[in-house]
């Protein structure tokens, strides 16, 4: 888009709140707010560049523009009374209310963004490109802050000045480090371990093959369910994030409910895994689970030997035991049917809709080994992708294959920045000024040590993921796409479900979940929490925080952890009916998962004395070599 379409869409900008030309503001500020979103709208590409924008609203906005901004520049020649407010925490410290030109600097900034964002509305585009236009605007505001400058960060100088300029030479020296590294600090990396002090859960790896490795829990209870719990975690992203600290582990809170908990743990790919397909995720990752998982279900005993306390077989011949079992059978299919209903299963985000592709492909052939399913913000419908839909259109998917879709990998520090740039203020303008602007060392927090642990991708299984769910969304459609050589319709899923979502999810929107939700043929519940993506599941139940939503009464509080029937109605056809019906409930939505978990589980036993189990023997202790694999 050219400079001139905006300018003759709206009047120019004119000082309404006072007479005195020295409080007009400079013409320059007209020209510079136009310029400002031409630029921005570039970054947004070719096809933002020819659009054009409602002539009306960009009236309506540069003129509100102009009047405001009048008012600011009277209140720093100090014409007006009223005094310059700014409300934003990147401009919260002292420092910017002391010095007036940094307080008109900040408010000045902010005056302009939002300007630039509500230019965005006037756009006249589809909701696709528009959404696309907002992402690029919104990375050039932020960008642009003043807090990120460190001659505009009166923050940043007034360090400088007591550190004598000691904190200018740290800086220099982060920015060299993360130079380096190729990334940008989060946290003091050094103070964590996985298996040290992070995924701590005592366990044994007792099945390993190239795809993953299948963790068994030591349990916590006296007694555990017949059905032990399946977890499929997230192939993005480490699986650690469901077992971070004792007082935060979804992991150790089901163990501690009864549960006999087995957990995949994904093998970070390298280039000798660059050929990997979805298939392959399904095949060998999944089905093979769910089929080990029920050998050790069925094999489960209460009278057994000790596990061995930090003797455990060498996982050389152990890892060799099994890829030779793992290649003497076709991977993910046995010879005879697997069990009826031996095992619960839960999937986490895109392990998620791994584990409901899986279970698909299962009841296609006539098989039911999961008596229950729980997803956790899995989107199985990709109608609504949120803001990730910005990455992804037929040009972007072609290129995907293009160059790895045959044989490669996504690096992980590429996954890594996609995200972050969804929220750049936290994750990555926060860091920048911190650590390079103040010279200062970001705090350990074990929470950002797991989002700096990026996991490659298979190039094949990426091409094929971003073009028949985010792109062509072929998952709703009864047996529009075969995986595993077997047509997929999420209708077969009969088994009961619990689904969740966060109701401020920005990855996974709660609506798409609730709409995957709607696809599934057996009864389910539906839950919503409070906060986003990680937050909203990782929610403990003994920490009281946030609340959760859902369509049935509490149990009374003396029945709270004992076996109860739990409530299903049948889902409302949209998710704005089921959230009218809903009723708002404080604390955690862990307790109404157990719950319903315990009825799935089957009747009690005395929890087993050793892991594995059916010749499944320990490997190496939790949590394994897989997960300590960096990208």
């Amino acid at each position: 888009m050219s400079a001139q379409p905006f300018a003759s869409a709206g009047s120019t900008i004119r000082a309404s709140s006072a007479s005195d030309a020295s409080s007009a503001p400079p013409p320059a500020w007209t020209e510079g707010l136009q310029q400002a979103f031409v630029a921005a709208l570039q970054s947004a590409g070719d096809q933002a560049r020819s659009l054009r924008l409602d002539p009306a609203r960009v009236a309506d906005i540069q003129g509100r523009f102009g009047r405001e901004y009048a008012d600011l520049w009277s209140s720093l020649l100090g014409s007006s009374a009223q005094s310059i407010d700014v409300k934003d925490r990147r401009f919260a410290a002292e420092s910017w209310r002391e010095n007036r030109f940094s307080t008109y600097t900040a408010a000045l900034y902010l005056l302009g963004a939002r300007a630039l964002l509500e230019l965005v509305d006037a756009v006249q585009a589809d909701a696709k490109t528009q959404q696309k236009i907002r992402f690029a605007v919104q990375q050039w505001v932020d960008a642009a802050a003043p807090s990120n400058i460190w001659a505009l960060n009166p923050e940043a100088m007034q360090t400088a000045l007591q550190t004598q300029g000691e904190s200018l030479r740290r800086g220099m020296d982060n920015l060299l480090a993360d130079l380096r590294r190729g990334k940008i600090t989060q946290t003091d990396e050094r103070e964590f371990e996985v298996g040290r002090n992070v995924a701590t859960s005592e366990g044994a790896v007792v099945f390993e093959n190239p795809w993953f490795q299948l963790i068994d829990y030591k349990p916590l209870a006296a007694q555990v369910h017949a059905r032990p719990l399946l977890i499929v975690p997230p192939c993005i992203n480490k699986f650690y994030i469901l077992d971070l600290q004792p007082a935060n582990s979804l992991v150790r809170y089901a163990l501690e409910q009864g549960q006999r908990v087995l957990l995949m743990s994904w093998r970070n790919p390298d280039a000798s895994c660059a050929h990997w397909t979805w298939d392959d995720y399904i095949d060998h990752g999944v089905l093979r689970a769910i089929a080990v998982a029920c050998d050790i279900a069925a094999a489960s005993t209460p009278v057994a030997k000790a596990a061995p306390s930090g003797k455990v077989a060498k996982a050389g011949k152990a890892a060799a035991k099994v890829d030779e079992a793992d290649k003497a059978d076709k991977v993910g299919q046995t010879s005879t049917p697997l069990p009826q209903g031996g095992i619960n299963a839960l999937g986490f985000c895109v392990g998620g809709t791994l584990l409901g592709t899986a279970l698909a492909v299962l009841a296609a052939r006539g098989e039911r080994p999961v008596h229950s399913v729980t997803f956790l913000t899995t989107m199985l419908d990709f109608s609504d992708t949120g803001i990730l839909d910005v990455f992804i259109d037929e040009a972007q998917v072609r290129l995907r294959e293009a160059t790895i879709g045959k044989g490669g990998l996504l690096a992980g520090a590429e996954l890594a920045a996609a995200f972050s740039s969804l929220r750049p203020n936290d994750l990555t303008w926060n860091y920048v000024v911190g650590n390079y602007l103040k010279g200062e060392t970001p705090p350990p927090f074990d929470l950002l040590y797991w989002n700096a642990d990026s996991t490659n991708l298979p190039g094949p299984m990426l091409a094929w993921y971003l073009r028949n769910t985010y792109l062509e969304n072929k998952l709703p459609r009864p047996n529009a796409v075969s995986v595993a050589g077997t047509p997929v319709d999420l209708r077969r899923i009969t088994i009961p479900a619990f689904v969740y979502a966060s109701r401020e999810d920005h990855i996974v929107p709660w609506h798409a979940g609730y709409a995957s939700a709607l696809l599934l043929g057996g009864a389910t519940r539906f839950v919503l929490g409070a906060s986003g993506h990680i937050a909203g599941v990782i929610n403990p139940a003994s920490k009281n925080k946030r609340s959760h939503w859902r369509l049935d009464q509490p149990p009374p509080k003396a029945q709270a952890n004992a076996k109860r029937k739990i409530l299903t109605k049948p889902l409302p056809a949209t998710p704005a009916a089921w959230l009218d019906q809903a009723t708002e409930y404080p604390g955690s939505w862990w307790s109404d998962w157990a719950a319903w978990l315990a009825v799935q589980g089957g009747p009690l036993q005395p929890a087993p004395k050793q892991y594995g189990g059916a010749g499944y023997r320990p490997i190496e202790p939790a949590p394994g070599r897989y997960v300590k694999v960096r990208a």
